[in-house]
């Protein structure tokens, strides 16, 4: 079962969305090499991050974007460093790109401190219109456009599930890393959605993994606690190490990336990643054939994945309800 959410009327917003752009407009091909900039605040070696990135590329060529043909790419694996994120922004803006195509919240703040006119699409980013990235979902305005990543009240449904596994939460915390602009939003977010659900949240704002070991361990000292990491690019960096961190103190938590229950996390609840990553082509495509990021839509998730390690569960000693089972889109045995 998939789960479906909807806001403010986008959908209609969007009038058919890339699916509806002519075909004409597609085969016209504008002369001379196009420069496409990829900016991505991971480690290079990290596969999972190369298979979006390589999901992007390929559509770009599926549409007619050919590297070493039509178009010349630039990516640049800058870590979750703010300095090298900015640093890579700067080099990516030497290499004069006709758009870049972004990661992250933190990417996007770079970019928005270096240039208010190169076309940017962004990914895995909240609100953009609450944190000022954009000034509407369906006319964003300046040289910011893109697709979502979440929206905020997602929070609660995530601390939802967690009482759902684990009845007895009463203390939750919030686990994440402030050089994320959006943080300040989503802490807000995390604090008013918990006490209707009768929990007491606590912010755990982390850099290092020094600094996540300190965090759960502190928190794991009190009973009846479980944690909700949202999308961060320190979170999915550091995913192993925290899962086995998680489990070692048998705290059940939830992540918002799949990658991390891959890799020993309880839950998640996210988009599908790597079609993003299409979506994110199909948007370059337009404006490298001259349109304007301003009159391009940001687009929402309609679609949210559960997924549920069983295995994980069971070292938790925890038996996941039935109706919550059954609403899994997967089932990791």
């Amino acid at each position: 079962m998939t789960v479906t959410i909807g806001r403010r009327g986008l959908l209609a917003a969007l009038g058919g969305g890339v699916a509806a752009w002519p075909l004409a407009a597609r085969a016209q091909q504008p002369p001379g090499k196009r420069k496409v900039g990829i900016l991505i605040p991971f480690v290079e070696t990290d596969q999972v991050w190369q298979t979006r990135v390589r999901a992007l590329r390929q559509e770009l060529a599926r549409l007619g974007w050919t590297a070493g043909g039509n178009v010349q790419f630039d990516e640049r694996w800058t870590t979750d460093n703010m300095d090298r994120v900015r640093d890579g922004v700067t080099q990516l803006l030497a290499f004069n790109p006709d758009v870049i195509v972004a990661w992250s919240r933190r990417a996007v703040e770079a970019l928005r401190q270096q240039t208010r006119t190169v076309p940017v699409v962004f990914l895995g980013i909240g609100d953009p219109v609450e944190s000022g990235v954009v000034v509407s979902f369906a006319n964003p305005g300046g040289n910011f456009t893109g697709f979502t990543l979440w929206e905020y009240s997602i929070i609660g449904k995530m601390l939802e599930m967690l009482k759902e596994i684990r009845p007895g939460t009463s203390r939750a915390a919030l686990v994440y890393n402030p050089d994320n602009p959006a943080t300040v939003i989503m802490a807000r977010w995390f604090e008013a959605v918990a006490v209707p659900l009768a929990v007491r949240p606590s912010l755990a704002p982390v850099h290092t993994p020094a600094e996540i070991e300190r965090a759960i361990e502190a928190f794991a000292r009190v009973p009846d606690g479980a944690l909700l990491f949202p999308p961060d690019v320190t979170v999915t960096t550091h995913r192993e190490f925290i899962t086995a961190l998680v489990a070692r103190h048998r705290l059940p938590a939830i992540y918002f990336d799949r990658v991390v229950v891959l890799s020993g996390g309880l839950m998640s609840y996210s988009p599908d990643r790597v079609e993003q990553s299409r979506q994110a082509a199909s948007y370059a495509d337009r404006i490298l054939r001259g349109e304007k990021p301003s009159d391009l839509p940001v687009q929402q998730p309609t679609k949210y994945e559960l997924v549920i390690n069983l295995k994980a569960a069971k070292a938790l000693g925890l038996e996941v309800p039935p109706t919550l089972l059954a609403r899994a889109d997967e089932v990791i045995e």
